[in-house]
């Protein structure tokens, strides 16, 4: 299971290259793990109870959308990246979508 530190450098680099830490996805596991360590990793950051551990990353807007990507919280690095308009209706389905493709990829890893 990835370290509440590991989690921060990867948090840390992502902030370091423009990116904006926006939701994150914990396991009831890793969120149990987290809190007995007393780690505040995530700040103000909406965090959903999920059967993956993911963190929601975005950058400033691009001509297509706003890329948003989303990163697996493993010691082994794995992100999917899409660019999503904040302002369509479906925005929050297009995010589900890509949380589900993430999960079908990670279990067939």
């Amino acid at each position: 299971m990835i370290s509440a530190g590991t989690i921060s450098e990867i948090v840390g680099v992502y902030e370091k290259h423009g990116w904006l830490l926006r939701r994150v996805l914990l396991s009831s596991r890793l969120k149990a793990e987290l809190a007995a360590a007393g780690e505040d990793i995530f700040r103000d950051v909406r965090i959903a109870d999920s059967d993956i551990d993911a963190a929601w990353f975005s950058r400033p807007p691009a001509a297509e959308g706003v890329p948003w990507e989303i990163r697996h919280l493993s010691d082994s690095p794995y992100s999917l990246l899409e660019n999503i308009d904040e302002n369509d209706p479906g925005f929050e389905d297009a995010l589900k979508a890509v949380e589900d493709r993430l999960r079908k990829n990670l279990g067939s890893r």
